[in-house]
């Protein structure tokens, strides 16, 4: 969506889709505007409860079964395993995504993973075309004036039309763009604690391919699971920054870590939304 700062200012009910890599502030600014009566839509919660919710229960149930000690008591019916996902915890939806490599090591074959990260992708088309209709809920059922759309690092990846065209029709789109330290640091806490990601299939099989060839590996089977996060990371950050800007230049506006990082209240994310759009409109 866009709109002239005069317009922002005079929005009643104001919808902004937060765009940028997990670690840029989405989610640390979205908890600030929650608490100032913004609603605050997880995009990573609704796919963790609503479209990814049996498989990450199946997921944990086929770990349990091979204890068998819990093998029992889940056949007997005397336990249940349930989800405890929570907008601040979204460990399961990670866990369930899983990461390449040595199933020694934890790691996932290329099949399941390939099928785990297509799931995750519609997860997330579905959750974000879901966008209109939770602003319609927040106002209607739970009375919050604004609403924060906290969307996933790898929605510049889904190259789903719909999903831009729905939330530019219905949100101001903000990218939040990492200063050059701040890039930096976003690599270094990456190597020091790998988690699952989210690849395009193209770029996923080009990557592999390098990285087979670079550690001198015959089958992603035999992949250290961690290594090859820390070693596709950057690229997949580098490679996501040109999208995230085609979304911004087209559809909404882009805003700095540093310039995020002076945000201390809902007043003054307003201003510095009011400023970006007295340059960028």
């Amino acid at each position: 969506m866009k709109l002239s700062a005069k317009d922002f200012k005079a929005w009643p009910n104001k919808c902004v889709t937060l765009l940028g890599m997990s670690g840029t502030g989405k989610t640390r600014l979205a908890i600030k505007l929650r608490k100032r009566n913004w609603f605050h839509f997880s995009g990573d919660y609704r796919i963790g409860t609503r479209y990814l919710d049996e498989a990450i229960l199946d997921n944990i149930k086929s770990q349990a079964m091979q204890v068998p000690f819990l093998r029992e008591l889940l056949r007997s019916d005397s336990i249940f395993i349930n989800n405890n996902i929570t907008v601040d915890n979204l460990k399961p939806v990670s866990s369930f995504l899983g990461k390449l490599g040595d199933p020694e090591k934890g790691g996932l074959g290329l099949k399941e993973f390939k099928h785990r990260q297509e799931l995750h992708r519609q997860a997330e088309i579905a959750a974000m075309k879901d966008v209109p209709e939770f602003i319609r809920k927040s106002r209607e059922i739970y009375g919050y004036r604004h609403f924060v759309n906290d969307a996933g690092g790898s929605l510049c990846e889904l190259d789903d039309a719909e999903v831009l065209r729905v939330l530019a029709a219905h949100t101001l789109i903000l990218y939040i763009k990492a200063a050059d330290k701040d890039e930096q640091e976003l690599i270094r806490r990456a190597e020091e604690d790998p988690k699952p990601l989210y690849y395009r299939e193209a770029f996923l099989d080009e990557q592999l391919a390098v990285y087979l060839t670079d550690r001198g590996l015959a089958y992603a089977a035999e992949i250290d699971p961690d290594d090859f996060v820390r070693w596709m990371f950057p690229r997949l950050f580098y490679a996501r920054l040109p999208r995230y800007q085609a979304i911004a230049d087209q559809h909404g506006y882009t805003v700095t870590t540093d310039e995020l990082s002076q945000v201390k209240d809902e007043a003054g994310f307003l201003r510095l939304v009011e400023r970006v759009l007295e340059k960028q409109s």
